[in-house]
């Protein structure tokens, strides 16, 4: 039996070889792309490896350490000294703040150098230093909001600092400190005569931390009395 002669258009031959380059898998076909991109990925997560051990955490220490004395002075309430560097050549929080930025000591100086200057009265510093600071946790967020509001409060610039109590009291579950700035939350809106702020704030405090060991709870209720609820 005489065989069939079979023939194919160019279009057939164009559309045959498209299947067949797609039936190959996309690893296959970009092995190489994909080899160079791994390389890439595993040189960029060294060199982090290695900033962070070799760089990051040795410079982290040599701050930690520089900076002891400072904090000794400002447990003693000598903000100045802790500020600028007490005596004896040790670096106050200022000089630590600038020599070791972008360490977690460095970042944790900003935040002792606002607090410095909050409370020697330099309000404008405090405010710089609070906010250039990073601070994680369940607690330093709020302290840095908390500050911060304090700040703008000694400016008179009291909307701002009603924002950043809000900000303070929600930033934590800590019940001592989300008590602390709901009342101070409260007792702003009260100064500036937003008594339904005020209230709103007060029974926050009065439902949401209920604890008999809390003298901000135990007076809530003359609180929300004052305002005549």
């Amino acid at each position: 039996m005489a065989k069939r002669k079979v023939t194919q258009t160019a279009e057939e031959v164009v559309v045959q070889q498209e299947y067949s380059d797609s039936a190959v898998p996309f690893w296959q076909k970009n092995q190489h792309y994909i080899l160079y991109a791994a390389a890439a990925l595993a040189v960029l997560f060294l060199g982090w490896w290695l900033y962070k051990t070799q760089i990051v955490a040795p410079k982290n220490q040599e701050a930690i350490t520089s900076m002891w004395r400072a904090e000794q002075m400002f447990e003693q309430d000598s903000f100045a000294s802790a500020l600028n560097g007490p005596a004896g050549g040790y670096d106050g929080f200022l000089a630590v703040a600038d020599k070791y930025s972008g360490t977690p000591a460095g970042n944790a100086a900003k935040y002792y150098a606002g607090i410095c200057y909050l409370q020697t009265g330099d309000f404008d510093n405090a405010i710089i230093f609070l906010e250039s600071c990073s601070p994680d946790g369940n607690v330093m967020p709020a302290l840095k909001y908390g500050a911060l509001a304090d700040a703008y409060s000694e400016k008179k610039d009291f909307g701002k600092a009603i924002d950043l109590y809000e900000k303070a009291s929600e930033a934590t579950k800590n019940e001592v400190l989300a008590s602390l700035y709901l009342k101070k939350l409260g007792m702003l809106n009260e100064f500036q005569g937003n008594k339904a702020a005020a209230k709103a704030a007060y029974e926050r405090l009065r439902t949401q931390y209920p604890s008999q060991s809390s003298q901000d709870w135990r007076e809530i209720e003359k609180y929300i009395y004052r305002l005549g609820q």
